[in-house]
C-alpha cells in the first residue's frame, strides 16, 4: 500500500490544482486564474501527497468561528479508491481552526456516502437556504 500524507499545498502544485478545477471539475469548469488565486489566498488548503507526488486536494472557506464551506475536493484518478479522500477529511475535521463551528456546509453530486461518515447530512431546512449563482465569464 502506498503511504499518503496531508500537508499544505506546495507552491509548485498550484498549477496542477488550477488545471483540474478549471478544466475537469464539474463544479468549477472555466474558473479564471485570478479567481482561483484569490480563493486560495482566502481559504485553508489541504493537499495529499504520495512520496513527492501530488495526489489530492481540498479547500475550506471559513471565518474560523461559526461557519465553514468545504469545497474543491478531488483525488487524482490514479489514486482514487485508496483512502485519500478519507485522509483529507480526517485532516480537515482535526484542524484546530475548524473546531466547534456551528455550520459546515458542502455541495456534492456523487460523494454523499463519504461525507455522511463525517457527520454531513442533507439540509434540515433547505427551503430556508438561498444562493446566487453566476457563471464564469
Amino acid at each position: 500500500m502506498t503511504d499518503y500524507r496531508v500537508s499544505d499545498l506546495r507552491p509548485a502544485d498550484r498549477d496542477v490544482v488550477y488545471r483540474f478545477l478549471s478544466e475537469d471539475a464539474y463544479w468549477s469548469k472555466g474558473m479564471p486564474r485570478d479567481a482561483f488565486d484569490r480563493a486560495l489566498a482566502n481559504s485553508i488548503s489541504f493537499a495529499a501527497y504520495s512520496g513527492d507526488g501530488f495526489v489530492g486536494y481540498a479547500r475550506v472557506v471559513t471565518d474560523k468561528a461559526t461557519f465553514a464551506w468545504l469545497c474543491d475536493v478531488f483525488v487524482v484518478e490514479a489514486h482514487r479508491g485508496h483512502g485519500v479522500s478519507k485522509l483529507l477529511l480526517d485532516a480537515i475535521t482535526a484542524h484546530p481552526d475548524l473546531q466547534g463551528l456551528r455550520n459546515v456546509l458542502l455541495a456534492t453530486r456523487d460523494a454523499h456516502g463519504l461525507y455522511a461518515r463525517y457527520g454531513f447530512a442533507p439540509l434540515a431546512e433547505p427551503g430556508r437556504r438561498m444562493a446566487i449563482r453566476r457563471p464564469y465569464r
